[in-house]
């Protein structure tokens, strides 16, 4: 055995157990932790494959950032998770059967499924030497996928618009800005001049 295979083994079986601790744990912060180390092996598959770039944005991304979110929020919710398993059994029978379903599912895909040889010649071009993996990359993404890019981009904006109008409550006699107001004042609406006799000012 390779060095090569020995480590894909190695960060392939401490990524499934680790997605099955996921879902497994009782503890929801140990889920987190282990959803941590899943995200962290994975990264080492893909520098096996030679995706540094995706490699370095799965642990800077997700584990640097969405899995220590989650992490933080579970800590601070201090959630009361033995009250919400007390309706778990009475949901038990509807679940197994759901399970069973996809579990028939996946045997029937694996069953049928082929590897095509043509794809394996297709996704196996090497890289040239003259660029990197980032560069490679990119000029992918910005030419041949572009529209598939921004249209991407354009659903996670929509999304965190979404996000914003439906989390966003307006407290009643608060003073807000208003910039269009302030735009467009005028002179007459700015300030206002009034006459005051001598000696009856402040």
């Amino acid at each position: 055995m390779t060095a090569a295979a020995a480590f894909f083994y190695m960060f392939a079986s401490v990524t499934v157990a680790s997605a099955v601790m996921v879902i497994a744990s009782r503890n929801p912060v140990h889920s987190v932790l282990f959803l941590i180390l899943a995200f962290v092996n994975a990264a080492g598959l893909f520098l096996l494959l030679g995706a540094e770039f995706l490699a370095m944005i799965l642990v800077v991304v997700y584990v640097g950032a969405v899995a220590v979110l989650f992490l933080f929020v579970v800590m601070m919710l201090d959630v009361d998770f033995a009250e919400l398993r007390q309706g778990f059994l009475q949901y038990l029978p509807i679940g197994l059967i759901i399970g069973f379903i996809f579990l028939v599912q996946l045997a029937l895909v694996v069953g049928a499924w082929t590897i095509d040889p043509g794809a394996l010649k297709a996704t196996g071009s090497p890289i040239p030497a003259d660029l990197t993996n980032t560069e490679a990359l990119g000029r992918v993404l910005y030419t041949k996928y572009v529209y598939w890019f921004q249209s991407a981009g354009l659903v996670l904006l929509v999304a965190m618009i979404g996000a914003i109008v439906l989390t966003l409550r307006h407290k009643e006699g608060v003073k807000r800005q208003n910039i269009a107001d302030q735009v467009a004042r005028t002179k007459a609406t700015a300030m206002e001049v009034k006459k005051v006799p001598s000696r009856a000012g402040v």
